[in-house]
């Protein structure tokens, strides 16, 4: 069985971008080339700041989704302490 993974990076200029994959640093690999999301093609990646594994992909989705919303920003804030801005 697969583990999935939801993930923030780090991006250059300081924003994050969250995700959700099943090879977390192959993705990581594929943001840093360039060839990721559009927003990382745009805002290169520098580091994961934080993910969580689960065993499910539908897990990994649902807290992907959280990381974007009004609360889960929030929670990485409070949680990630570092200086970050919300993309």
């Amino acid at each position: 069985m697969s583990k999935w993974f939801a993930y923030v990076l780090l991006c250059e200029n300081g924003t994050l971008y969250r995700g959700y994959t099943n090879d977390l640093e192959k993705r990581f690999a594929i943001h840093k080339s360039g060839k990721g999301a559009k927003y990382t093609r745009m805002h290169k990646p520098v580091e994961i700041v934080y993910s969580e594994e689960f065993e499910m992909k539908i897990e990994a989705i649902k807290r992907e989704r959280y990381f974007k919303s009004k609360e889960g920003k929030l929670w990485l804030k409070e949680n990630l302490h570092g200086n970050y801005k919300q993309s």
